[in-house]
């Protein structure tokens, strides 16, 4: 566990954070959660501001944030007790309200190419060795500040999340997918369908399996999109908003193969083999706890990610998840 975290000040205005300098707005290249974002140049440096608004941001509705989780993890101190290895490229968090607003630095520069190109094998390999050094870092870590919690991380892509946003009428893309994945997961994976969607309606046994297995602090969104490098070899991580907090390790393991999958260099099998190695190097030991929390953690996401692989339709994408939600199935409580 690292040291004592020192509590970060935040500003009472987006403009007291910006030193009054002038914003205009942008368009991120793959942000789907609806958020806004802005361009201010502080210094001579490019910024980007992204605001917490739950009027605009699906995501931030379906995790229940009422726009105080990204800024409560900035004062924590949590972001200031990241290993070297990781630039979280916040520098400071302004509420306004119910409105929120953090300020990062322009690192658009650094970060993975969109679309399906491949991760270079050495560099998946550094960012797998990155994420191992920060759950090693915060192993046995509790949430004690009020980030998201444990359920809401596995309900974010639930179907009633599609259902609350068609009623809503808020017009955003990947809750309409959402509920079109789901609703095609029967016919096209009925086995993994008779797994994953009675856990959407009572996650309790999942819940509580995952609740007795290693926690730490998971970033909780390690997608492309978000991961970048350094020249110095350290990995740039974005997005650390809603679904960072207390889970198991594999958590973000789970989401870096579900979300990566196209782009990844070596099977999974590989990657993950190359994870728990990672995990070994920084001192945890996987004995005795590893094949329950993967099995489960696997589970987990395709629980959260079931509808998206569906929507891929029948092959071996499809088969891996149902496969490995099988196995954890096996884990749950009778």
């Amino acid at each position: 566990m690292p040291a004592t975290l020192v509590a970060r000040p935040l500003h009472r205005s987006v403009d007291d954070l910006v030193g009054g300098r002038p914003r205009e707005p942008m368009v991120a290249a793959d942000s789907k959660s609806g958020a806004r974002f802005e361009r201010v140049m502080i210094d001579g440096e490019r910024h980007v501001l992204k605001y917490q608004d739950v009027r605009d941001d699906w995501l931030m509705r379906a995790t229940g944030d009422l726009g105080q989780r990204f800024v409560t993890l900035w004062a924590s101190g949590l972001l200031d007790a990241m290993p070297p290895v990781i630039d979280p490229v916040v520098v400071g968090c302004a509420v306004e309200g119910h409105v929120s607003a953090v300020l990062m630095r322009d690192v658009s520069a650094t970060l993975l190419p969109l679309g399906d190109v491949q991760i270079p094998l050495a560099a998946q390999e550094r960012y797998l060795d990155h994420m191992a050094a920060v759950h090693a870092a915060f192993r046995g870590w509790r949430d004690d500040v009020g980030l998201t919690p444990l359920a809401n991380r596995y309900l974010a892509f639930a179907p009633a999340v599609a259902q609350a946003e068609a009623e809503l009428g808020s017009g955003a893309l990947v809750p309409r997918l959402i509920g079109q994945g789901w609703a095609a997961l029967p016919g096209v994976a009925p086995r993994l369908a008779a797994v994953v969607l009675p856990l959407l309606d009572d996650l309790s046994p999942l819940y509580a399996a995952l609740c007795d297995v290693p926690h730490t602090f998971v970033h909780g969104d390690w997608k492309a999109a978000n991961i970048g490098s350094h020249a110095d070899g350290r990995t740039v991580l974005l997005d650390w908003g809603e679904l960072a907090g207390e889970a198991s390790p594999l958590a973000d393991l789970s989401i870096y193969l579900a979300l990566n999958s196209a782009r990844l260099p070596v099977t999974k099998e590989a990657t993950i083999a190359c994870y728990r190695a990672a995990l070994g190097r920084h001192g945890v030991s996987t004995r005795g706890w590893w094949e329950r929390a993967l099995a489960l953690e696997l589970l987990a996401g395709a629980v959260q990610f079931g509808w998206e692989k569906a929507l891929g339709g029948p092959g071996p994408e499809l088969s891996w998840w149902e496969a490995r939600a099988i196995e954890g199935a096996r884990w749950l409580p009778r």
